[in-house]
């Protein structure tokens, strides 16, 4: 078996793993376009903060494109074609859950601002840190709808009356 054979089969989807987390297909796809765009916004913004001679501010830039690399690596596999290893990661970044993904995501825009305070590290992971608020708010799960929020007040308005009745019978004996 080739090597590309074997990226084949640890890209390929497992059909044991449930892959519904519950994200419909378009939050999905709006997850992975900020991704993208986070990443050319971290990559931009960081090769404008390596122009510099403060080595805090290299240092954030040089984080800033690895951030947009590994976000580009993730979400969009396809821009990084010539990396054999490509599709095997985002396959399985792929299987983490959302939650993951978000803290993942915004602990890597968050470091380059600590390292250098400025409006382009601020500016370059606004977008990358959007990304994992996004698949923060799919972790928090689908919005109940108000009938069932309605049914679940109305019976426990009921429990309480019965509560209040019970023991005001229970007073009166």
């Amino acid at each position: 078996m080739s090597s590309q054979d074997e990226q084949f089969q640890a890209a390929a989807p497992d059909p044991a793993a449930p892959s519904d987390d519950g994200m419909t297909w378009w939050y999905r796809w709006l997850c992975r376009i900020a991704g993208v765009i986070g990443g050319v916004s971290c990559a931009v913004a960081g090769l404008w903060n390596c122009v510099t001679i403060n080595p805090l501010n290299i240092a954030a830039g040089v984080w800033m494109m690895l951030n947009a690399f590994v976000l580009f690596l993730c979400e969009a596999p396809f821009c990084c074609q010539f990396i054999e290893f490509a599709n095997a990661v985002s396959a399985r970044a792929d299987k983490l859950r959302p939650w993951q993904k978000a803290a993942f995501y915004c602990g890597m825009a968050v470091f380059p601002v600590m390292l250098s305070l400025t409006l382009t590290t601020l500016f370059g992971n606004a977008i990358a840190f959007a990304t994992g608020v996004l698949y923060g708010l799919s972790a928090l799960g689908k919005k109940g709808d108000a009938i069932s929020y309605a049914r679940i007040h109305q019976q426990q308005k009921q429990m309480d009356e019965e509560k209040l009745t019970g023991t005001l019978e229970g007073q009166g004996l």
